[in-house]
């Protein structure tokens, strides 16, 4: 060895000394900054506000109030049953009238505590609600990101993205994305036509009301054709969205498209959002 590459060897382990310290520090400080905050800002329930150990939790009375939806539940549709009738079994929304998506899943039922939680997400800027919300979410939708290509948020029309700011599906995404490790494309899938609020339709009216809103991007048909994709949104009602959306990425090429949200409303439930 000459005495150049010698000299080029101890600077490059004392740099990756000097790198691994400087992390060190870092972590250290974050851990030191996160402590003292903890201290002046006790972390709350993110639901109804009493004092928990660790942030962007829920407290016990609001996760006992939480109807988490787990096997056994309908493959298509993720309709959660009241006993175990054997594998792949279906619904019998599912076999009557079948979803255009292939499966869809939900992290819970959309009432009581859910049903706060998506509101103050929603409608009262409470983005600090999306490390539950996303969290949760994957949770759920593992069976659906384990071999996808690609997650897709919901879009917002412009103007309504507009006026709220934010899109709630897009910041779930970039939880489920992130923990999940499916990359997320957030502009891949466009809301083309200003819609009605949802609200007080009937299951007609809402899929006329959405029919032909969406499309793919042509910038982004890359990504989505011959693509297993996951579509994201905050709450699974009638499904008519969804399959609007999910229309719209098959015409681009796309060969699966499931549905993950946070919530889905019951099968006869009242829709209120």
């Amino acid at each position: 060895m000459g005495p150049d590459e010698a000299t080029t060897g101890e600077g490059g382990e004392g740099t990756s000394r000097s790198s691994r310290l400087a992390m060190r520090v870092r972590e250290l400080g974050g851990a030191v900054i996160r402590g003292l905050l903890d201290l002046v800002l006790p972390p709350v329930c993110m639901a109804c506000g009493a004092p928990v150990a660790t942030p962007h939790g829920l407290c016990a009375g609001c996760w006992s109030r939480l109807r988490p939806i787990e096997r056994p539940h309908c493959e298509r549709l993720g309709i959660p049953f009241g006993y175990d009738i054997g594998e792949g079994a279906l619904s019998a929304e599912a076999i009557a009238a079948p979803p255009v998506f292939d499966r869809a899943r939900a992290a819970v039922l959309y009432e009581d505590v859910a049903r706060e939680i998506v509101h103050g997400f929603k409608y009262r800027d409470r983005t600090e609600l999306a490390a539950l919300v996303g969290g949760l979410t994957a949770r759920a939708g593992r069976d659906l990101t384990a071999d996808a290509d690609v997650i897709v948020p919901m879009p917002l029309h412009r103007w309504r993205l507009w006026t709220r700011k934010f899109n709630q599906a897009a910041l779930i995404a970039a939880e489920v994305g992130r923990l999940s490790g499916v990359p997320v494309d957030r502009a891949a899938l466009v809301r083309v036509r200003r819609t009605r609020p949802q609200v007080g339709l009937g299951d007609r009216e809402r899929a006329e009301n959405v029919r032909g809103a969406f499309r793919v991007a042509a910038a982004h048909r890359a990504a989505i054709e011959g693509r297993k994709v996951v579509l994201v949104d905050d709450v699974l009602t009638t499904g008519a969205t969804a399959s609007a959306a999910t229309r719209a990425l098959r015409r681009a090429g796309a060969v699966r498209v499931d549905v993950l949200t946070f919530a889905r409303v019951a099968p006869g439930g009242p829709i209120t959002i």
